[in-house]
């Protein structure tokens, strides 16, 4: 059974309909912005009420954000972890209290990026927030073992979703934006691995209780590099990206 959330309704309403579709045995859309600590709040109080604690807890919500730091607002960089690392707070508190208080154990994702151990010039307070949510689902598994409940933070590499559609650029106008954006939506494109490829990981590291799964070539190259050749990984950082 699958509950979609989403702050678009529409959209929330069209992947539950996919999940029934594809063989889940029912599935709800619900509305909320994860960014919003109330919101959150009542989102877990309906879906407790209507269909019990949840088993398998997914923060999913992102945002992207590129662009050199000394060119980013601190309006931007409030959007990004409100939405990347505050959402994925909330999400884990208001969902994995009620997983302890079950007592029946549970499993919370929270799916970061590469970017969360690869450095970058072009994606300070991206990484930053990723790497957040890489610390932040590390300590809480420390935590949450004892109470057999599981927490796996994901790493996807590039993948094809409509994360580019909304992506901010620091510095920029609104038309050499929608260019960057143009440009990413293409790369993306052209890299061409699908969300449901991270979506199987996602269910393996669930079955598997995994700690961190990098899941694209480049997410587990980068996290290699970070872990044995933390050097290397400072020097890429340097280069500086093509616009």
């Amino acid at each position: 059974r699958v509950v979609a959330v989403d702050r678009d309704t529409g959209a929330a309403h069209r992947t539950a309909g996919e999940a029934w579709a594809r063989g889940a045995a029912d599935a709800w859309a619900e509305t909320a912005d994860v960014a919003d600590e109330r919101a959150v709040e009542k989102l877990a109080e309906r879906v407790t009420a209507a269909h019990g604690v949840v088993d398998v807890l997914v923060n999913n919500a992102g945002v992207g954000l590129g662009g050199a730091f000394l060119d980013t607002t601190t309006e931007e960089w409030k959007r990004v972890l409100d939405v990347n690392l505050w959402g994925v707070i909330h999400g884990c508190l208001q969902f994995g209290r009620r997983m302890a208080e079950r007592g029946q154990g549970g499993h919370i994702v929270n799916v970061a990026s590469a970017a969360a151990f690869q450095p970058s010039r072009a994606l300070p307070a991206y990484g930053a927030s990723k790497a957040a949510v890489l610390m932040l689902s590390e300590s809480l598994r420390a935590e949450l073992a004892e109470r057999d409940i599981g927490v796996t933070a994901v790493c996807p590499g590039f993948v094809t979703t409509g994360i580019t559609s909304t992506a901010r650029f620091a510095g920029t106008d609104a038309e050499e934006e929608r260019r960057r954006r143009r440009k990413a939506a293409r790369l993306y494109g052209l890299r061409n691995y699908p969300p449901e490829k991270v979506a199987a990981a996602v269910l393996r590291a669930v079955v598997r209780d995994e700690a961190v799964v990098p899941v694209t070539p480049e997410a587990r190259t980068a996290y290699v590099v970070a872990r044995w050749l933390p050097g290397v990984a400072r020097r890429i950082a340097r280069v500086k990206p093509p616009v």
